[in-house]
């Protein structure tokens, strides 16, 4: 399954709020659509949802024009949108109902899923009486319960304790062994690195940055080294305003040109004892920043 949005653009008045959106995601696989807020996130995946449409570009499965009455979408949004008031199990098997399952498949989907993420307990209690990070585990069984081919999870990890994230993390996994098409959506850069293979970052209603994550990691690696050292002090003072202390103790050296690091590599370790050099990496959260500080 091969999920293509081609050339999204969609106006609200006079502002125009994408401006030919593309991005490719396949079975199996984890994308992460990142930007600032007002970069377009939200609008992008309305428009896939089908919540509106856009007022040009395309949305493919497989090469055709997606079918929303045979395609199934889950959606797990960052504002929770249940009812505070109802019973836990009777509102889960409602909303599965609305996805298209007859009511004995639906309560038996959320009874086992109320069963996989330690939530049975609570399946007759109201949704208002569970923590924060409970109410995000009944939002999810709402974006999962009707086995969807495209899962959206827009910051899933927020409110969640750690226990309960490696628990949501042990389902992320699951659902891509089983071949879905998972869109995260999320300023948690660490999970994103966790998850995604893919990624897009919006600015200003465009996409600026997409493809295989490790790829672009290495693209904007090279221009400084990381050192640890005992004599780090005398490394900074040689370096002269190239060297800085990172805030894991490590010390980092700019280069002046990224083309000399195996040479500055050389000359560090004869200089000095060095427990260890490498080739600084960036991580997703330096290359967001750069991509991302001046909003267009």
């Amino acid at each position: 399954m091969k999920l293509e949005l081609r050339e999204l653009c969609k106006n609200f008045g006079t502002h125009q709020v994408l401006k030919g959106v593309s991005l490719k995601a396949e079975s199996g696989t984890a994308v992460g659509l990142l930007g600032r807020n007002g970069a377009g996130k939200t609008t992008t995946l309305r428009i896939l949802m089908n919540v509106f449409p856009a007022d040009s570009g395309e949305i493919l499965l497989d090469g055709k024009p997606i079918d929303y009455q045979k395609t199934g979408i889950g959606y797990l949004p960052e504002e929770r949108g249940l009812y505070p008031k109802k019973i836990i199990r009777d509102q889960l098997i409602y909303f599965a109902e609305l996805k298209g399952m007859s009511r004995s498949d639906a309560a038996a989907a959320v009874d086992r899923w109320l069963e996989r993420l330690d939530m049975k307990e609570y399946s007759g209690k109201k949704l208002d009486s569970l923590s924060k990070g409970n109410q995000q585990k009944i939002q999810l069984i709402t974006a999962v319960a009707h086995d969807p081919d495209i899962v959206i999870l827009d910051e899933p990890f927020s409110g969640l304790d750690p226990v309960s994230a490696e628990l949501l993390k042990e389902v992320v996994r699951e659902e891509m062994r089983l071949g879905k098409i998972i869109l995260f959506s999320s300023h948690q850069m660490n999970y994103i690195e966790e998850f995604c293979n893919e990624i897009a970052i919006l600015n200003g209603g465009n996409i600026v940055l997409e493809g295989n994550l490790r790829e672009i990691r290495h693209r904007h690696a090279g221009n400084a080294l990381v050192v640890r050292s005992p004599e780090q002090e005398e490394i900074c003072r040689y370096y002269n305003g190239r060297a800085s202390l990172a805030e894991d103790g490590s010390l980092r050296i700019t280069l002046a040109d990224p083309r000399d690091r195996y040479r500055e590599m050389r000359l560090v370790t004869e200089k000095w004892a060095v427990d260890e050099i490498r080739v600084f990496e960036p991580s997703l959260n330096d290359i967001f920043v750069q991509y991302t500080k001046n909003q267009i």
